[in-house]
């Protein structure tokens, strides 16, 4: 099949390299190949004779602007795709994302889910928990001199290859709704937190703070996966070793 894969940051490129490796066409596409979601130029060029597009593009901020992104970016997008006469969109989300109604960028990502599901082109959504990627950065955002504040929220890592894995998995197959992936572990955020510190030999000390940072919004374990979830198999301890 030739897939037209829009957005070549973390995932965009390992979905790119892991469907050509198993035989399929995939292209990258994003601003610095010519196109642009919110103009909508490039779009008919970059999707003509395409048979699938991956939608892993993002929007460049965390607030209330990410929903206007989100707005445009798939009202240029699916209608470009259709006129290319695409068969199938797969879009990259979160689990839970419409269970944390208090943050501006999970309301951006929900308002992205419908308009997908209501657009022209048939679609699948690829829903992930959290990326083991982006562990030092929340730690960074709530760190306070030696001390690190975080909530007690319930986190399910996962590996981004293994994202990549289930976006290209389900670019492959036919339409299906919506696929929930994880990792195997679920930890609390400040556990998580003590993990990273302790592998990498970082001497902060992790305090609970239910208040503190964006993950503070979240209630319960809403961003963990439920049952018939795709799990992924590296443990968080056995990939932080190896980084």
């Amino acid at each position: 099949m030739k897939i037209a894969v829009v957005g070549t940051g973390l995932i965009g490129t390992q979905v790119i390299q892991k469907l050509n490796a198993a035989g399929h066409q995939a292209t990258g596409h994003s601003r610095q190949t010519g196109i642009d979601l919110l103009t909508g130029a490039g779009l008919d060029q970059a999707l003509t004779g395409a048979d699938v597009v991956v939608d892993v593009s993002n929007s460049p901020t965390f607030d209330e602007a990410s929903l206007d992104f989100f707005r445009t970016a798939v009202g240029n997008l699916l209608p470009a795709a259709d006129r290319a006469g695409v068969g199938h969109a797969v879009a990259l989300s979160i689990v839970g994302v419409d269970q944390v109604p208090d943050l501006a960028y999970y309301r951006a990502k929900t308002l992205q889910e419908d308009l997908v599901k209501a657009g022209p082109v048939p679609s699948t959504i690829v829903r992930a928990t959290q990326f083991m990627e982006f562990v030092p950065a929340v730690l960074d955002w709530t760190t306070d001199g030696d001390v690190v504040r975080l909530p007690a929220t319930p986190i399910q890592p996962i590996a981004s290859a293994e994202v990549a894995d289930a976006v290209a998995y389900a670019a492959a197959e036919r339409p299906g709704g919506t696929l929930n992936t994880g990792g195997p572990d679920v930890f609390t955020l400040d556990e998580l937190g003590r993990v990273f510190l302790e592998v990498t030999g970082d001497g902060r000390t992790v305090v609970v703070d239910d208040t503190a940072g964006m993950f503070a919004a979240v209630k319960g374990d809403v961003l963990t996966t439920t049952e018939g979830a795709r799990i992924a198999p590296t443990h968080y301890r056995d990939w932080l070793r190896t980084r």
